[in-house]
């Protein structure tokens, strides 16, 4: 993606948002390429790479390094300022440095791209095996195929057992892999506003986020990616963005925040003053034109896909089975205005995982966005994790 346009509302935005080949690398390295990679469906990734950023030095026995999972819009550039390859600052730079709840004095920090990402990562927008951008081809995947990548990741850079492994939302949902598919890899775990399996409401908000997407007549069946700026499936993608936005904060934010203020409607230069709208439809405008000028439609749909596919208890006796294997030390949170993920879904990981002791609560009027947002109480709460793993 070309930073040039990443702030920039009246420059058209590139089919694609996604990382691309000769775009700077910025802070990433990559573990590929591998070889194919088995799918829980039964097929294969024939070849993958991933994207990845660290932090800090890897100690000799390599038993300092901490794995930190994005959500579903989020990519391996955890901390540090927007730059060349990387169109928006570090998602929680708050928590990685010297001094900080990720100390980079003491232990080494990992952030991956997501298998199926478009920041690096392989996933619909990188070349599939006759060259062009995967589209509609790209392989279903599920949050255990993700991990069984980030598990080759681990492998390269030498790490046999995490300290810890960390993530929310949809990083939460692979975090929770990692303990239940991998415990002995795993030393300690923090889960934060995620379930166990994903519910049907949850699963709902994002098929009709990806039913928008495939609704533009720009998505051309998901094969877009050789169009020119502008004629990307950018509507869909936006409308997706809007939607999800509102279940990403809470009632009472949006309320304080914009109420029923209005404001006038921009209108070209020449023209009759517009009609009035609300504020609140500024911001979720504002919100979706960022996201297409960083992100990739075929990558938004096949990550909801996958996260819509996570359930820890499949083929694994069930949801309490499955905790049952994960006996490291454990901290589940979630956000007491959280819609989106309620805190009984955590109230069952956190009754489920032998390893944790009580449910913690996030205090936020932010909703979900709140295990982002509230770096402060998230901190310390990776701060006792460590001291513990």
């Amino acid at each position: 993606m070309s930073t040039t346009t990443a702030d920039r509302p009246g420059v058209l935005p590139p089919a694609s948002g996604g990382w691309r080949e000769g775009d700077p690398a910025g802070g990433r390295r990559w573990t590929g390429p591998a070889g194919p990679l088995p799918l829980e469906s039964g097929g294969t990734l024939p070849g993958f790479r991933l994207a990845y950023e660290t932090w800090g030095r890897l100690a000799p026995d390599a038993s300092n390094a901490v794995l930190v999972l994005h959500a579903l819009t989020g990519d391996s550039h955890l901390a540090g300022p927007a730059g060349p390859g990387h169109p928006t600052p570090g998602w929680w730079d708050a928590l990685v440095g010297p001094g900080r709840p990720l100390d980079t004095r003491r232990w080494f920090v990992v952030a991956p791209n997501v298998l199926g990402g478009c920041q690096g990562s392989t996933g619909p927008a990188s070349p599939g095996p006759d060259g062009r951008p995967w589209g509609p081809g790209f392989p279903a995947l599920t949050p255990r195929d993700q991990v069984a990548a980030e598990a080759h990741l681990a492998d390269t850079l030498g790490v046999s057992r995490w300290a810890a492994v960390i993530g929310g939302s949809m990083g939460g949902m692979r975090a929770l892999e990692w303990a239940v598919g991998h415990p002995e890899r795993t030393g300690a775990l923090l889960v934060l506003a995620c379930p166990a399996a994903s519910s049907a409401e949850q699963i709902a908000w994002t098929s009709v986020q990806a039913a928008a997407i495939r609704a533009d007549p720009n998505w051309r069946g998901g094969r877009y990616h050789d169009a020119g700026p502008g004629g990307g499936p950018h509507r869909g993608l936006g409308l997706a963005r809007r939607i999800a936005h509102v279940t990403y904060r809470s009632e009472q934010e949006l309320a304080t925040r914009f109420h029923r203020r209005e404001q006038p409607r921009e209108q070209p230069a020449g023209t009759a003053d517009g009609e009035v709208r609300f504020a609140v439809e500024s911001y979720l405008d504002h919100h979706a034109d960022k996201l297409v000028r960083r992100f990739d439609a075929g990558s938004y749909v096949a990550l909801g896909e996958a996260m819509n596919a996570h359930d820890v208890g499949r083929g694994r006796g069930g949801v309490r089975a499955a905790l049952a294997r994960a006996h490291m030390p454990a901290i589940v949170a979630g956000v007491d205005s959280d819609r989106l993920y309620p805190l009984h879904q955590q109230e069952e990981l956190a009754a489920g995982l032998p390893g944790a002791d009580r449910l913690r609560i996030i205090h936020s009027a932010a909703g979900h966005d709140g295990f982002l947002t509230e770096t402060e109480q998230v901190g310390a709460l990776v701060t006792e994790l460590l001291a513990r793993g």
